[in-house]
């Protein structure tokens, strides 16, 4: 069984070096040791070089763990930065686009059969219209007015979202100012998982928030 196969999307840590005040890696590796099951690296100021080398060091640290397998790695937007990395060796799962990125055509043409494809889209109409054959879930959001990404566009009632989920035929992961106290309600829309990006790489301690975020959405 392929990453593909297997994709877990209920912990999905999304993260850059403009979050962290420590190196992306750390972060990466204490939140999956934790329980973390998917990452995306996005990031809007890190130029090519830079995520490469980022995805080097976040692999690593992941295939430390002894969960390369498991763990999916992707990109935010970046599919020349995904080709690129897998030219130098690094084990990059796929990519995560919005409605203004490369097209999900695209982005499942220039990589594998088995590689992921992610797809922002927050209405009905979207997920309708979608060729749902070139990509593996959906990221729905924001639940909240969030700091990391301002063109989010209108923030979603759990009731909306729980509508989503009911005529998506991916799985959806909901993100966008998540926070610990939102996990019960959102698992109750029959979302498919949470995605962060302050929530743990703002936090104090990311190991403890992590922890604390996997463990809510288990119960």
């Amino acid at each position: 069984m392929n990453i593909r196969e297997r994709l877990d999307i209920s912990a999905y840590l999304v993260i850059g070096p403009e979050n962290c005040t420590c190196p992306v890696e750390d972060i990466i590796a204490a939140a999956v040791d934790v329980g973390f099951t998917c990452v995306q690296i996005r990031s809007k100021v890190a130029s090519a070089r830079e995520m490469i080398s980022i995805l080097e060091k976040s692999a690593r640290a992941i295939r430390e763990l002894g969960k390369s397998d498991s763990v999916a790695l992707l990109v935010d937007d970046r599919l020349d930065v995904v080709l690129a990395a897998r030219e130098a060796g690094i084990k990059v799962d796929g990519v995560h686009v919005g409605q203004s990125d490369i097209p999900v055509e695209v982005c499942r043409k220039f990589l594998s059969a088995d590689s992921i494809v992610g797809l922002s889209a927050s209405t009905q109409e979207i997920i309708s219209a979608v060729d749902t054959s070139q990509i593996d879930y959906f990221g729905v959001g924001p639940l909240h007015a969030t700091n990391t990404k301002t063109d989010t566009g209108e923030v979603l009632s759990f009731e909306k979202i729980a509508e989503l989920v009911k005529v998506s035929p991916l799985p959806i992961v909901v993100g966008g100012g998540v926070k610990l106290k939102d996990i019960p309600a959102l698992a109750a829309t029959g979302a498919n998982g949470f995605f962060v990006v302050s929530a743990v790489t703002g936090a104090e301690n990311p190991r403890l928030a992590a922890r604390e975020l996997v463990t809510a959405w288990r119960k």
